[in-house]
């Protein structure tokens, strides 16, 4: 049976989904999600999520499945996409992964377990996490995933800033000696074929791009839809309205700052995770990177892809 499962990732706002789009067209695919945001209902304009007329051009799989306030794990993640990807393969199609969100993409791509011993605390660790959610309470998680890639890179790299759950449990097991598994020792995924791209983009022409898209999403009725969020009663108790997009709108409607200085921020803060998202993908050295100019077109990218 076939195995091929196409990944194209790269940091945010590169062109994934265009290129994924119009890759699926030509070859019979069907598109993954692999955006932790774009898990969610209600949360379209923020996420960038495919429009519906591009879901109707090609089959799309796991956008918005869920509640905003439902936590989805990784492992939960793990096995839907797992799940789709058979599914598509046993019709004869092509799965083709799409998105930035590291730790997803380490799911499907490595035989990972997310057991382990930092999910069993003991008496004497209670007091120290309680300390450490009320830290993340007050600072934040870009603030807590910052703290811990200083002390374990490893266990930074394969937890997204949203889960302050999974970032506290990562600081325990560092702090008692239980460091979760190195990557070095985690084995590639062997049950399919994977073709791996990163699209890549020159630094300033990346960050040009963030700047207008951001721009973008607000023309598009970012406001309105966080404020739509709110009213449905999600806030920033669930980790979905703490992803970049969200949580700077949320910040201008509880009046800690004006439009303009929202949006500023959201801006800020998609350059620093476009970055992070870069030297992410760096781990992965069986992907080929294509790098993205300036004047190339959907079909120039693809023939990179070809060509790679």
């Amino acid at each position: 049976m076939n195995n091929k499962v196409i990944i194209i990732s790269g940091p945010t706002a590169v062109g994934k989904s265009a290129v994924a789009i119009e890759l699926a067209k030509q070859i019979g695919g069907e598109i993954i999600n692999c955006d932790s945001v774009q898990l969610y209902k209600y949360m379209d304009i923020g996420s960038a999520k495919p429009t519906a007329e591009e879901m109707e051009a090609v089959p799309h799989h796991l956008f918005g499945i869920v509640e905003p306030d439902y936590d989805i794990t990784v492992a939960t993640y793990q096995k839907l996409a797992l799940t789709v990807i058979d599914n598509i393969l046993s019709r004869g199609k092509t799965p083709i992964v799409v998105g930035g969100t590291g730790l997803y993409l380490n799911s499907i791509v490595y035989d990972m377990d997310f057991g382990g011993p930092q999910d069993r605390v003991s008496e004497e660790s209670i007091a120290r996490r309680k300390e450490l959610e009320e830290m993340a309470d007050k600072m934040g998680g870009e603030y807590m995933h910052a703290y811990l890639e200083g002390i374990d890179p490893e266990a930074a790299a394969r937890i997204h800033p949203n889960n302050i759950r999974k970032l506290v449990r990562a600081i325990e097991a560092f702090e008692s000696g239980e460091g979760i598994k190195s990557m070095d020792k985690i084995k590639l995924n062997t049950k399919y074929d994977f073709d791996f791209y990163v699209l890549n983009m020159d630094r300033e022409l990346l960050y040009n791009k963030i700047n207008r898209r951001c721009i973008m999403l607000v023309k598009a009725g970012l406001f309105n839809e966080v404020k739509g969020l709110l009213d449905r009663g999600y806030s920033m108790e669930n980790s979905s309205m703490k992803a970049i997009g969200y949580k700077e709108i949320v910040e201008y409607f509880n009046g800690k700052c004006d439009q303009r200085t929202a949006v500023e921020n959201m801006m800020k803060n998609t350059r620093r995770f476009a970055k992070r998202q870069q030297t992410w993908f760096k781990r992965y050295d069986f992907a080929k990177w294509i790098n993205v100019e300036q004047e190339d077109t959907i079909g120039t990218v693809l023939d990179k892809m070809k060509n790679a």
